[in-house]
């Protein structure tokens, strides 16, 4: 399984860190999101493989922005 970390700017708390975990364990092909509030980091378990722009509409969807 791959693993992604990806900079999300704006999340702040942990309604920020709910809303951009589901965003993204949503889309099919991602096992599991995990939100690090400190770092401003996403960590995504694949199952299968995800456009970045995929993951980046997710995000902006769910309000925030992908950085990298």
């Amino acid at each position: 399984m791959e693993t992604q970390v990806l900079k999300v700017k704006g999340m702040t708390c942990q309604h920020c860190k709910r809303a951009v975990e589901g965003a993204l364990q949503d889309l099919p092909g991602v096992a599991k999101a995990v939100v690090d509030l400190e770092k401003g980091e996403v960590s995504v378990n694949f199952s299968q493989p995800v456009a970045q722009n995929v993951l980046a509409a997710a995000i902006d969807e769910a309000g925030y922005e992908l950085v990298s």
